[in-house]
This record gives C-alpha cells, structure tokens and sequence, in this order.
C-alpha cells in the first residue's frame, strides 16, 4: 500500500464530494483511507471544522471502526479475520504465526508491512481467512500463509 501525504485542500475536496454532510463521516473517512493510506491528527482537526463536528466526535467514530488507521501503515497490510467461524477453525494460531512470520505483533507495524484484526471479511465458508493488500483468502493453513506472503512484489524484509 502506498500512502500519500496529507494535503488540506485534498482533503476538502473529498469532504466536499459529500457536500461536507456530517452525516456522511463513515463514507468522508473512507474516502481519506484510500486517498491519505491513514487518518491523521490534522485530518480529524479537518473533518471537525468543516463538518461542524467536535474532535470527539470524529475520534470516536475512527477509533471504533477497525479499517481506520490513525498511523501510516507498511508497504503491505495484511489482515488475520478474528470472528467466531474463523476461530473455530484456527485464526488464533494462525494470527500468532503471522505475528512471527512478520515480526511484527497484531495491530504493530514495520516498513514493510502492517498486521492487523479484522471481525469479518465474509469468508466464512472458507476459513481461516486473511486479505492481503486487499486480497481475501481462504482455508489459510500456516504453511499456505507463508506462501501467500512469499508472493508479495515487494517481498518483506
């Protein structure tokens, strides 16, 4: 993933592309994910001001949902699913062999890569699951894992 810097007349461009409606906060800070990589500081300052929100109330909304990130992420994302089905099927032990295998522990990041939960990515069936860059994967055994992670174009470390 490549994040780009944070630039305040972006930024109103996007908010305005909602019609800088606070009711659209969840849809504006998606749209700040895929542009910005992260949700900043200067950028929850941003959205309050020109949604007519307080600080509060936009960090809470980022600090709940798990997709927004308040810290630049690695060049890689990779998320373990956490929810009951992928439980069952070892995403516990699959997350701590992530953790391993990436040196980095979940919800940590690197340079290269970011590790983090995610409760659903509606893969159920085929559990464990993990998305990397953006691409879900199913029935991940620790070995399928490393496999996946060996193909990466930048490889890690």
């Amino acid at each position: 993933m490549t994040t780009t810097a944070y630039d305040k007349q972006t930024a109103s461009e996007l908010i305005a592309g909602f019609d800088a409606r606070p009711e659209m906060l969840v849809q504006i800070l998606h749209a700040f994910m895929q542009r910005f990589g992260w949700i900043s500081e200067a950028a929850i300052r941003q959205l309050a001001t020109e949604l007519n929100l307080s600080r509060a109330e936009v960090h809470g909304v980022v600090s709940y949902y798990h997709d927004f990130r308040t810290s630049p992420p690695g060049r890689h994302i990779v998320k373990v699913c956490q929810a009951e089905a992928c439980q069952a099927m070892g995403s516990r032990e699959l997350s701590s062999h992530a953790a391993k295998a990436l040196g980095v522990e979940m919800h940590g990041r690197s340079d290269d890569v970011t590790l983090e939960p995610v409760y659903c990515l509606g893969n159920c069936a085929c559990s464990p699951a993990i998305m990397v860059d953006g691409k879900t994967y199913g029935r991940v055994s620790t070995e399928r894992f490393d496999e996946i992670v060996a193909t990466l174009q930048e490889p890690l470390r």
